[in-house]
């Protein structure tokens, strides 16, 4: 009787602004999750060591909280209208559908209009506080992800990553750039570490979401190549990414830089070896080791990067 009773007060009572505050809650996580804040922090894990070293210590407070904030924005731009155009496939993917313009949580005009005022807003923090080189290479890079990446590159060959990798290498040009008005050789070789990296950072969740990528038309590596050729591309990068980095030593870092790339290169190269073992073998291939290990392997490199910045 007690629970009836307690049904229709609650009828009788309702909280107006219960469900309100939910659909508040639910929107601004839509809008949120349209930025990919996981990609933006992964990106962000680069830019202050670069702007650290091209400053030869601490640059500019200021400095640094625009080009984290416009960085932020113009990345959180490039993915709000990578999701936009991917609408169709993200649908048809377990790890996609549940997103905001799939799930129908957010209209697609409103996702365009948000990922504009992003981009505006982004361009003119960078346009008012650094330089024209970092502003044109922050347009640049929304550029290149939505249109040559995502419209053109992705649907279109397996070689997607290799050549969408050049624009999430980019925040290391961008931030030393920020810095100096220009990008000197260490950015560039900075830049390559970053930008080969990506292989063996994104093919094994390409492996793990195979199904997905094949359902969705989307011809991945894994999707569309024998696992020998996805091994040899994985082992292959790992090798250009710790080559880059020690190739990155001689031109400036010290020895905390240089011992870093040597242990942790030689612990990424362990982890993609034994990736790579595992497929050879037959056994389950738990890639997504392989994926986490990277980002550790990056974080600490450039962490290596701003020590040796200090020192």
């Amino acid at each position: 009787m007690s629970m009836i009773t307690e049904r229709l007060a609650q009828e009788r009572s309702p909280e107006p602004d219960a469900a309100p505050r939910r659909d508040a809650r639910a929107i601004f996580a839509a809008y949120l999750s349209l930025t990919k804040p996981q990609i933006v922090e992964l990106l962000l894990v680069t830019t202050i060591p670069a702007m650290m070293f091209a400053a030869g210590g601490w640059p500019d407070l200021g400095l640094i909280a625009v080009v984290l904030v416009g960085g932020a924005l113009a990345a959180g731009a490039a993915s709000t209208f990578n999701c936009y155009i991917d609408r169709d496939i993200d649908q048809l993917m377990r790890r996609t559908k549940r997103r905001p313009l799939p799930s129908h949580t957010v209209t697609p005009r409103a996702v365009l209009i948000f990922g504009t005022i992003l981009t505006v807003i982004s361009l003119a923090l960078m346009a008012a506080f650094t330089n024209w080189l970092a502003t044109a290479m922050t347009a640049a890079s929304i550029f290149y992800y939505d249109v040559v990446y995502t419209i053109w590159l992705k649907r279109r060959t397996s070689q997607n990553t290799f050549w969408g990798g050049i624009c999430g290498a980019a925040p290391v040009l961008i931030a030393w750039a920020a810095v100096t008005g220009e990008v000197g050789p260490i950015a560039w070789a900075l830049f390559a570490v970053v930008f080969f990296w990506q292989m063996p950072h994104f093919y094994p969740l390409a492996i793990k979401y195979k199904d997905d990528y094949a359902r969705a038309g989307i011809p991945m590596l894994p999707v569309v190549r024998s696992a020998r050729r996805v091994n040899t591309e994985i082992l292959l990068f790992t090798v250009l990414t710790i080559a880059s980095s020690l190739v990155a030593w001689p031109l400036g870092f010290g020895l905390v830089y240089g011992i870093t790339a040597v242990v942790a290169g030689a612990l990424f190269l362990i982890e993609a070896l034994r990736l790579v073992g595992r497929s050879r073998r037959g056994e389950p291939l738990k890639a997504m080791r392989l994926f986490h290990w990277s980002i550790t392997y990056l974080t600490i490199l450039f962490i290596a990067v701003a020590v040796d910045a200090l020192l």
